[in-house]
């Protein structure tokens, strides 16, 4: 079986969807191959880097990229990441399930360094939550499926 091809998607692709990329593909292999984009073109943000490289998340490798760069490519599933991302939705080829987890833009947070660094670390911990009970959920779905065997 071919792995789940997955798209998460922000605004800026500067933290948010990046982290998720990163936590998808520590968690999801070899099931999922994940993939993330902006709606916008924006610069990897450095303190997203910092805080999943204390968790030993290495992201440091990565480009912020624009959707436009996914555009002919397929995928099954998009998840947006922030209403921006979430009121785009790309064309893309096939259909693909769409699932919409509304994260704060740390870009955003006001007063100062400390309160981004707290809400950078409280993004990576809701993403990997959220990140982990989806993987259980597609697990489940694809062995009931029969897409795979099941795993004790």
């Amino acid at each position: 079986m071919r792995p789940v091809t997955v798209l998460f998607l922000g605004r800026h692709n500067a933290a948010r969807s990046q982290i998720a990329e990163a936590l998808l593909r520590r968690c999801g292999r070899p099931l999922f191959f994940a993939c993330s984009a902006g709606t916008e073109t924006g610069a990897l943000d450095p303190l997203a880097q910092s805080v999943l490289a204390k968790i030993g998340v290495d992201i440091s490798g990565q480009l912020a990229k624009p959707v436009e760069n996914f555009h002919g490519r397929a995928f099954d599933c998009v998840i947006t990441l922030c209403p921006e991302a979430q009121a785009y939705l790309p064309e893309l080829p096939g259909e693909y399930r769409h699932i919409h987890w509304d994260f704060p833009d740390p870009s955003e947070v006001t007063g100062g360094e400390v309160a981004r660094r707290r809400c950078m670390k409280r993004i990576v911990v809701q993403l990997g939550e959220h990140i982990r009970e989806w993987v259980g959920q597609e697990r489940r779905r694809l062995v009931a499926n029969g897409h795979v065997a099941a795993v004790a």
